[in-house]
């Protein structure tokens, strides 16, 4: 049905599954046992991309396989992006093992965003600091998508919907190709809850445009 009204729907693999890539980074023989069926899943639900979040050491040839081979299997279309904490994109302690910033001039052309988790300990949007600095090492701002947790209970670093209101307008101001926001999860996002989530996805919108008017 979204994807009817022109909604691309990507899958995720990674988070705090532990094992996902580890089992993904082995010798051929490894890599074909646990990638066909997740090609086969990707094939029987006609998904439009598959979000990376490598939260466990992978190899720098491991990630580049793993994407060489989605965008041979599904097409130049098929999206893929990858999730990497905010320290990841400055070089500094993250949790995914390769270098990101080596990645994207390796294969930058292949990866289509980055979601970036500012939460948790990993980075902050209480201010546009984190942000800014990621721009200032050279990432072009369209592909550097800020994550957000939506709701207190969702982890660690939760900021105010007013606040990230005044940051996310004043990053579309700053950056007209501003990549937007990521926001984990959408089920229970305030300030509507469980009950209207989409009014933080109708707060992130209205930030964004007002911040490019």
């Amino acid at each position: 049905m979204l994807q009817d009204s022109g909604i691309k729907v990507l899958g995720m693999l990674g988070g705090a599954a532990r094992g996902s890539f580890e089992r993904l980074d082995g010798n051929e023989e490894s890599f074909e046992a646990y990638y066909c069926p997740l090609r086969d899943m990707m094939h029987k639900h006609k998904l439009n991309g598959l979000d990376l979040d490598v939260e466990e050491e992978m190899s720098m040839e491991g990630i580049i396989r793993l994407i060489d081979r989605l965008k041979a299997d599904f097409g130049q279309e098929f999206l893929v992006t990858l999730a990497p904490v905010a320290t990841g994109m400055v070089d500094r302690r993250h949790l995914s093992g390769f270098d990101y910033q080596m990645l994207e001039v390796l294969r930058g052309s292949m990866i289509d965003w980055y979601n970036v988790q500012f939460y948790c300990g990993w980075g902050s949007m209480e201010d546009s600091k984190c942000y800014d600095l990621i721009i200032a090492v050279g990432w072009p701002p369209e592909k550097v998508v800020a994550g957000v947790v939506t709701n207190a209970a969702n982890g660690s670093g939760w900021v105010e919907i007013d606040v990230l209101v005044a940051v996310f307008m004043g990053l579309a101001q700053k950056y007209p190709e501003f990549g937007g926001v990521m926001g984990w999860e959408y089920f229970n996002a305030m300030p509507g809850g469980l009950g209207k989530p989409w009014e933080w996805a109708e707060n992130m919108a209205s930030a964004m445009a007002m911040g490019r008017a």
